[in-house]
């Protein structure tokens, strides 16, 4: 197993000269790091990732599946995530969970009890986990006192894309996190539970997902933060089995029902596979709706000469055009639609971020504090109860 030389005199590396090495150096450098720190590194590379920096990767996936597989790596020593800020969160809090830490260090020795998670530039977050923090969420809760006893009659449910502190707010209050392929199983748990539900931070995800459960857009109030009782009426709230919060993802929001119409209109027999993300006139007006995992098994599982128009984003759909070439397929969009926050993380971002390891001198690291790393795990461990 590689180790590292720790040289407490270092500063960390300065980033602006990355910049300007050429590509090939940069993938030279990256290797070699790699190569260097081997057992004691795992690089993860979420699916919209440009290709350029997914060829690093050790394991690819969506956030939640890739933060659990490198947390079952007892000997590595660095997660260096290619995502966004939400996601590295997740990976500090799975892998450093205390029983994971009382095993390596048992095995490996006190100093190696933390896995040090680092997020190649923390200008990487996510716009839709941006659209809710713990502040308005707690005086949303508040607020809901008004028209009803939320700890009695509410149960808060968040999607996965979302910050930490807002995963361990719902398991304090009762509640559990989600991802887009277990909505509607934690719905259900959270309905059998209580009678209400606040879902934050993505309302498209809500919305489609309860509609597929029958709950009629006349029993969902949408909630914009910074409103008086989210801009409802004690009536709408009383009426209202879910509340959706008002965010979405900027790239899923993009697609429109429009763009489904043109492409059918030019390739006659095309199937529409989107994510349930998309906004509600799209998801109902295409063939096949699933997260990420699933358009990307719906694609492989498909016959060889079909023809397919995805909406999700833009690297993805260009990653599964090359790898099955027997296949026509299209992006649901004649605009771009890439998740910008994510394109942050760049080759010189991770090749700083990786020597930086190699000096001892780690950046960008992410940790998660207690207590709000313990009730997220919480929240995350009640999401695996639920099939």
């Amino acid at each position: 197993m590689a180790t590292v030389e720790r040289d407490t005199r270092t500063e960390p590396l300065p980033f602006e000269p990355y910049r300007e090495l050429a590509v090939g150096t940069l993938v030279d450098r990256i290797r070699a790091a790699k190569e260097t720190l081997a057992e004691d590194l795992v690089i993860l590379g979420h699916h919209y990732q440009q290709d350029e920096v997914i060829q690093f990767a050790d394991l690819t996936g969506d956030s939640y599946k890739l933060s659990r597989l490198a947390a079952q790596r007892e000997n590595c020593r660095y997660i260096v995530f290619c995502g966004v800020h939400f996601m590295a969160e997740t990976a500090d809090i799975l892998a450093n969970a205390p029983q994971r830490r009382s095993r390596r260090r048992e095995t490996y020795g006190k100093d190696r009890e933390w896995v040090t998670v680092v997020l190649p530039d923390m200008a990487a977050g996510c716009s839709m986990a941006d659209m809710a923090d713990i502040d308005q969420v707690e005086d949303c809760w508040d607020q809901l006192s008004e028209v009803y006893e939320p700890d009695k009659e509410v149960l808060p449910v968040t999607y996965i894309n979302s910050a930490a502190s807002l995963k361990a707010f719902c398991a304090e209050h009762g509640g559990l996190v989600c991802t887009s392929s277990n909505a509607r199983a934690a719905l259900q748990w959270a309905f059998a539970r209580r009678p209400r539900v606040l879902f934050f931070p993505d309302q498209h995800l809500g919305r489609n997902t309860a509609r597929a459960m029958g709950i009629p857009l006349e029993e969902m109030a949408l909630w914009q933060p910074g409103l008086p009782l989210g801009g409802n009426t004690p009536q709408q709230l009383q009426r209202a089995r879910i509340l959706l919060w008002k965010g979405h993802c900027s790239v899923h929001q993009m697609f429109r029902p429009e763009h489904v119409e043109l492409f059918r209109r030019r390739f006659p027999g095309i199937k529409i596979l989107v994510h349930p993300e998309c906004r509600m006139e799209v998801v109902d007006a295409a063939d096949y709706v699933g997260s990420t995992e699933y358009i990307i098994r719906t694609i492989k599982d498909a016959p060889p000469g079909s023809c397919w128009a995805i909406g999700t984003e833009l690297h993805l759909v260009n990653r599964l055009k090359k790898e099955h070439p027997d296949k026509e397929i299209h992006f649901l969009s004649p605009m771009v639609c890439m998740c910008a926050t994510m394109y942050r993380i760049d080759l010189p971002h991770l090749c700083w971020a990786l020597e930086n390891l190699l000096r001892g001198t780690p950046v960008n690291v992410i940790r998660v504090p207690e207590p709000i790393a313990h009730w997220a795990r919480v929240a995350l461990e009640r999401m695996l109860t639920v099939r």
